[in-house]
């Protein structure tokens, strides 16, 4: 038995790799004896105090808000600056901005070079919409620079007037890519529309204030109600909204596609100016049906919708729309406050936004009193009698006139 173990151990070690010595080499080392520890220092008396917030943290923030201001405006100041300009756009090269009357539409001059498109074609403006052009040449008249005209928070109503054109130029020419555009943006939106993305019923994240504040989802439900019902009376007959998202769910509901189908043929059928309001207030308001309420209201296209109701009855406006489109937004500021500069500045730009939607209306008044002169005109050339002189309505008049007839 040791015989053949003896050969086993053998035939393993002749089997194993030769091994090889490896001297060893010290890289570091360290003294040996040890630090000495020192006795730490003590103090008398008691700890010192916390640090307080400065008295005057209201009036530094004031005076760093002046300073921050001031340098805006000596940066603008620069900009402006004709004798000192390092570029073309950081000048105004323009010193009056004026209106003028052509026979394919309205003009806004520059001195005398005409307001342009993206396309390098001059600004149109239809001669019923004169209102709309006085408020483009205050636009442009209020810039410092010609680097503030390529930013279009600056000029909110060149852009829409330029994008209405735009959508005009493209019918026109039989070229529907834009309203095509348009229509399947707008129906993108509906899917998650904002006026129908309801709250839960109970939120556990909601503060516990004991008051007697009513939940988000009843707030939302009383601000989309009326709304939806006029919708579905005058604009969409027989034809079914539904909320988007249930009491406690999270999952976005579709819209019948009857549904889609009616409001994206009313969608594509609107005017070119309407089509373009309706995209600025769908965008804004991130709701095609609070941008189509809003067109509804101020739209001259519209006008037969609204009967015989007063014109100084409550009507669907600015504010009823920005509220009801940031209800979820007020709800929260509410209950967690505001953030400086933040929330206030987002209220604001929308209701520049929206705005601009309503300005439609402007051009009811000036309709109306080329009609009343038309009519005047009329009435002369067929008496051909020596008659009183038909006396032709001021604008104050025109407009009680006009308030009463809607």
């Amino acid at each position: 038995m040791d015989l053949y173990i003896s050969r086993a151990v053998a035939a393993a070690s002749s089997l194993s790799a030769p091994r090889s010595t490896v001297a060893l080499r010290c890289l570091h080392t360290s003294s040996t004896r040890d630090a000495t520890p020192l006795p730490l220092p003590t103090f008398a008396g008691p700890p010192p105090s916390a640090p307080q917030s400065s008295v005057t943290f209201s009036q530094d923030r004031l005076a760093r808000k002046r300073q921050q201001a001031e340098r805006l405006e000596k940066g603008q100041q620069l900009k402006a600056n004709a004798a000192k300009p390092t570029t073309a756009l950081q000048k105004r090269f323009w010193r009056n901005v004026s209106v003028k009357d052509t026979e394919q539409g309205l003009q806004i001059q520059l001195d005398s070079r005409p307001v342009r498109t993206a396309t390098r074609q001059a600004l149109l403006i239809p001669h019923h919409k004169r209102a709309l052009a006085m408020s483009i040449a205050v636009e442009w008249d209020q810039l410092v620079s010609a680097q503030q005209a390529l930013k279009h928070h600056y000029i909110p109503l060149t852009s829409l007037t330029s994008r209405a054109t735009d959508i005009d130029d493209a019918d026109k020419n039989g070229n529907p890519a834009i309203r095509d555009f348009v229509v399947r943006m707008a129906l993108r939106y509906l899917s998650t529309d904002t006026l129908l993305c309801w709250a839960p019923e109970k939120d556990l994240y909601d503060a516990d204030r004991g008051d007697d504040r009513k939940p988000l989802r009843h707030r939302q439900r009383e601000a989309a109600e009326p709304i939806i019902a006029f919708l579905q009376s005058h604009i969409f007959p027989g034809v079914d909204i539904n909320p988007i998202l249930a009491e406690d769910s999270i999952m976005p509901t579709p819209q019948p596609e009857l549904t889609r189908e009616v409001i994206r043929g009313w969608v594509h059928g609107l005017p070119a100016f309407e089509l373009a309001a309706l995209e600025r207030g769908v965008l804004a308001t991130k709701s095609l049906l609070v941008a189509a309420r809003l067109v509804v209201e101020w739209s001259q296209e519209f006008r037969h919708l609204r009967g015989d109701r007063p014109a100084r009855a409550n009507r669907f406006g600015i504010q009823e729309a920005a509220e009801a489109s940031t209800l979820e937004t007020l709800y929260q500021i509410e209950q967690w406050g505001e953030v400086e500069d933040t929330h206030d500045v987002d209220r604001e730009d929308l209701r520049r936004q929206l705005g601009s939607v309503v300005l439609l209306r402007i051009e009811t008044i000036v309709m109306a009193k080329r009609k009343a002169d038309k009519t005047a005109e009329a009435d002369t050339d067929q008496s051909k009698k020596k008659a009183p002189r038909l006396k032709v309505l001021s604008m104050p008049t025109l407009l009680r006139k006009q308030q009463q007839q809607m």
